[in-house]
């Protein structure tokens, strides 16, 4: 009796077939009732003439050979590019500091990035608004001790929002960079102390290629955070600068009438941004880590 009890006892609870995938219906749902459905109609609309009403290329050939559009995707593919190199740069010698810094310090300097990184979209627009606006603190600061980096800086133009995009991208970066200085290992150091490199022979020689793909990896996310930035540049230019996504909201939301058929084509060309730029970093990626091992 005893044994029969124990094996009865050592059974496996029974488990109900696919009980765990029923948690996932409401997160599927959301996918599709809120990203594929309109992905879908977004599509459609985009390939669908506006004036013909037949299917084709027409809305793709009105945004490349309308100045506005050309303009628009230019100015966001440089405001992207330019601010992801300057946040990557800036936010590698951030995570730099935080890795050689006591835990203490690198608690509170991340604690620090998380607040700044929460930090965006309207309220950092209206920060800088008050801060170097037309009548700003610094800007009046500026014209008052004759410096004229702040007297003549002007918000409300590409200038103006290139140093908006790089201050939110900054605490991104270094937020992703922090776990892969994790991986760098104290024998690297050593290895090198022994073979009389320089520091500055350790960090480009042998720090930063096993660094790389984390770091492309966060180049790619930089770049696609500023080319899908939205509520940040409205709040400061509305659609007085010739941006992708404030021309595609103005096709959707517009005071006249509704164009969709333009609207569905320009975000058509920001996903092929996206996915080009994703293509691209995959491919380097893949490159930098052969042979080397990846923290």
């Amino acid at each position: 009796m005893a044994k029969t009890s124990q094996k009865a006892t050592s059974r496996p609870a029974r488990t109900i077939p696919f009980a765990g995938y029923i948690a996932l219906i409401p997160f599927l749902l959301v996918i599709i009732g809120y990203e594929l459905l309109p992905l879908a109609q977004l599509v459609i609309d985009a390939f669908i003439g506006k004036e013909s009403g037949a299917l084709g290329l027409e809305n793709f050939i009105k945004v490349f050979t309308t100045p506005l559009y050309q303009q628009s995707i230019v100015n966001s593919v440089w405001i992207s590019i330019v601010s992801a190199i300057v946040g990557i740069v800036v936010a590698f010698l951030a995570a730099r500091f935080a890795y050689e810094s006591s835990p203490r310090v690198r608690n509170a300097f991340t604690m620090v990035l998380n607040m700044m990184s929460n930090f965006s979209g309207v309220p950092l627009a209206f920060a800088f608004m008050i801060l170097m606006g037309n009548s700003g603190v610094l800007t009046l600061l500026g014209q008052q001790w004759g410096i004229p980096f702040l007297a003549d800086f002007d918000l409300y133009t590409g200038q103006g929002l290139l140093v908006l995009y790089i201050y939110f991208q900054i605490p991104l970066a270094t937020l992703l960079l922090l776990p892969a200085f994790s991986g760098i290992r104290k024998e690297w150091r050593e290895a090198a102390t022994i073979l009389q490199a320089s520091s500055a022979v350790y960090w480009f020689r042998i720090v930063i290629p096993n660094l790389m793909p984390s770091i492309l990896g966060t180049l790619s996310v930089l770049f696609s955070n500023a080319l899908a930035a939205y509520a940040t540049a409205y709040a400061v230019v509305m659609n007085n600068y010739a941006l992708l996504p404030l021309q595609i909201t103005s096709k959707f939301k517009g005071d006249v009438q509704i164009d969709a058929a333009t609207g569905g084509a320009l975000a058509c060309v920001l996903i092929i941004l996206m996915v080009v730029c994703t293509l691209i970093n995959n491919y380097f990626t893949k490159r930098a880590s052969k042979g080397r091992e990846i923290v």
